[in-house]
């Protein structure tokens, strides 16, 4: 592992950060309930490189395949891929508490690019940002996230393991990242042929962006970190495959659960104000304000409302609701598409070519 420079914060040109800041302009405009439609409309329209799921969702998107179907396996070879499960960090970061919102957003925005357990990795991982407001605990945060998406699902099924593997198994993460290998990667019974960048076997097989794998590896940095964000992202790196990805969305539920105060200053010290997001119209501190309205709407919006304290600090009441998780998808036993198609008024605008 390269040491921690400061200046490493300023990632402003990589796919697991300008992603999500199109989802958000597009909440920004729309609103909270913008239609799965308009969703793909601007995701079509963004100009940014793109890879695996998301570029292929993009694609499809631009050629008229409108979503859901833009990410059904049908259509999209990526669909069990970990793209929205690396960009689903905003659908919690605006929903302190409110389990329900990264769960309908993923099937706004999940939808676009993936289908079954690549949806529910976002949901899931947006569900742990929520509940990283409230709690500290990480089990406890762990557990939220899994309320948030089909009991039945393999993704489910990871989850759980990762959670009794620890628990039996509490101080020897290379051990249970050897149990997640010959389960998550190479039992073909989870990982159905659809991920590996090449073919089973071949040269380069051993890549693999599978979202139940890496998923796993999110959780191995949140559960055996012990509460160092370095050790954290450390373990969720060493762990490979999308380890560039993997320890980031380890890191943000963590540090979500600290607060930006007390989050270690190396972390934020040298972070850029400036420096603009690739393809939006957003840079940090603008991020900031468009995120702190967007909050304010998700309180409102789940039944909640805003108080001022008698030292006038603003209170959020937020009403604590059980996740309604999505409906049980398998990528590899796909349903129907759902024959969706832009019309000819929703293709003029889509501009990019």
């Amino acid at each position: 592992m390269p040491l921690w420079k400061p200046g490493l914060i300023n990632q402003f040109h990589q796919d697991d950060v300008y992603v999500e800041m199109t989802f958000l302009r597009t909440l920004e405009v729309h609103g909270l309930d913008v239609s799965i439609r308009q969703a793909g409309i601007d995701f079509a329209n963004s100009g940014y490189p793109l890879w695996c799921a998301n570029d292929a969702g993009r694609k499809n998107l631009r050629r008229g395949i409108a979503p859901p179907d833009s990410g059904h396996p049908q259509f999209n070879k990526h669909a069990a891929d970990i793209d929205y499960q690396i960009e689903s960090d905003y659908s919690g970061l605006i929903a302190p508490g409110i389990l329900n919102l990264p769960i309908e957003l993923g099937e706004r925005f999940g939808r676009l690019m993936n289908y079954g357990d690549a949806m529910y990795a976002g949901q899931f991982v947006g569900g742990m940002y929520a509940e990283a407001f409230l709690e500290d605990d990480m089990v406890k945060v762990v557990e939220a996230g899994l309320r948030c998406i089909p009991k039945e699902s393999q993704y489910a099924e990871m989850v759980r393991d990762m959670l009794a593997w620890h628990e039996k198994n509490p101080d020897d993460w290379q051990k249970t990242w050897q149990w997640v290998e010959e389960k998550y990667h190479k039992d073909p019974k989870y990982q159905h042929g659809l991920c590996h960048l090449t073919k089973p076997g071949g040269k380069g097989s051993q890549k693999n962006i599978d979202a139940k794998l890496n998923g796993a590896y999110i959780l191995m940095g949140l559960l055996y970190g012990k509460g160092d964000p370095d050790q954290r992202i450390i373990i969720s790196t060493r762990c490979g495959q999308d380890s560039d990805c993997n320890p980031s969305n380890a890191a943000g539920v963590l540090f979500t659960t600290m607060g930006f105060e007390k989050i270690p200053d190396r972390f934020k010290s040298a972070l850029d104000p400036k420096g603009k997001f690739s393809h939006t119209p957003y840079n940090f501190p603008t991020l900031i304000e468009v995120s702190r309205k967007l909050v304010r709407q998700a309180v409102e919006r789940s039944g909640g409302r805003v108080e001022k304290a008698a030292d006038g600090e603003e209170v959020f009441v937020i009403p604590v609701v059980a996740p309604k998780p999505s409906k049980l998808e398998r990528s590899w036993e796909p349903g129907p598409i759902a024959n969706s198609m832009f019309t000819d008024a929703e293709k003029a605008k889509i501009t990019a070519p």
